[in-house]
Order: structure tokens, then sequence, then C-alpha cells
């Protein structure tokens, strides 16, 4: 069958081109006993995969949602802890300063009485050194009159006269003066 036997198919066509129906019931029967098979075994399977990935897609976002309250809810807690800890904060700084100004004014009053105690003290110290000076003063005139006296009357003065003399000296002495006081 050299070329002459190609020549009815090629003057007809190319017989994928042309419908022929014996073939495409072939092709129709194939595809249908192919659907079937496909139906009963493989596409049951796909389908559960695909509602096995729906399925934990599904739980992976309810677990995200879950944790996203969660976190929200830690969150809020948090931020409640936090203003606790800054309310808590603030009220002990509030504490130690009115501590610390109870202990300033403590201290100042303290020091106030100290000074007040010092300052009287060195009024005593000072009043009890001037009368000490002013008896000192007394004698030491009462001394120098009775010299001078003896000096003045070459005479040696009984101690009734030395004591009369020691007297009007005194008397006419102002030691007032000296100790800021009338004595």
């Amino acid at each position: 069958m050299p070329a002459s036997a190609h020549l009815p198919i090629a003057a007809s066509g190319s017989f994928l081109i042309t419908p022929n129906v014996g073939l495409m019931i072939w092709v129709l029967v194939v595809f249908l006993i192919s659907f079937l098979i496909l139906r009963k075994t493989v596409f049951p399977a796909i389908a559960q995969l695909l509602d096995k990935r729906a399925n934990t897609i599904s739980g992976e976002i309810d677990a995200a949602e879950k944790l996203r309250v969660d976190a929200e809810a830690v969150l809020a807690e948090y931020r409640e802890r936090l203003i606790e800890a800054r309310s808590q904060a603030d009220e002990i700084v509030a504490r130690a300063r009115a501590a610390g100004d109870a202990h300033q004014k403590e201290s100042v009053e303290q020091a106030r009485a100290e000074r007040e105690r010092l300052l009287e003290q060195t009024r005593r110290d000072v009043e009890a050194e001037t009368r000490r000076a002013i008896d000192e003063i007394r004698s030491d005139v009462a001394a120098l009159t009775v010299m001078a006296t003896e000096k003045v009357t070459r005479k040696v003065l009984s101690a009734d006269d030395h004591k009369r003399l020691v007297e009007e000296a005194l008397r006419e002495l102002d030691f007032s003066a000296l100790s800021g006081s009338e004595n």
C-alpha cells in the first residue's frame, strides 16, 4: 500500500479533525469511566484533604482569635497594674516628701531650741562673768582707796576707818553701768 492508500485519508482530512461518531462515543465512554473512577476514589480523598485543610485553617483562625483576646486581656491587666504601680509610686513619693518636710521641720525646731539654749547659757555665763568682774573691780577699788587714803593721811587706818572709807568709795562709784542693771 503505497501512496494510494493514504490518498483517501488525505483527501478527507485528518482523522483528528474530522468528526468520527465511533471515536466520539469511545472517547465519551472512556471519559465517563475515568470520571466515575475518579469520583469514587480520588475526588473524596481530595475533598477530604480540602476539608481537613479548611478545618486546620479555621482552627488556626480560632486559635489566633483566642490568642488575640488573651493578649488584649493581658495588655489590659498590664495597663491596670501599671496605673496601680504609678499610683503607688506617687503615694510613696508623697509620703516621702511629707516625711522629709516633717523631718526638716523637726530639725529646724531642734536647731532653734538648741540655739535658744546656747544663747541662754551664754547670757548666764556673761552675767556671771560680769558679776565676777564687778566684784573684782570693787575689791581693787577698795584696796586702792585704802592705799590712797593711807598715803594722803600718812597713817594706818583702823579696821573701822578702813570699812567706812571703802563703803563711801563704793557708794560713789556707779557699777550699774558696768552690769547693765541697777545694783
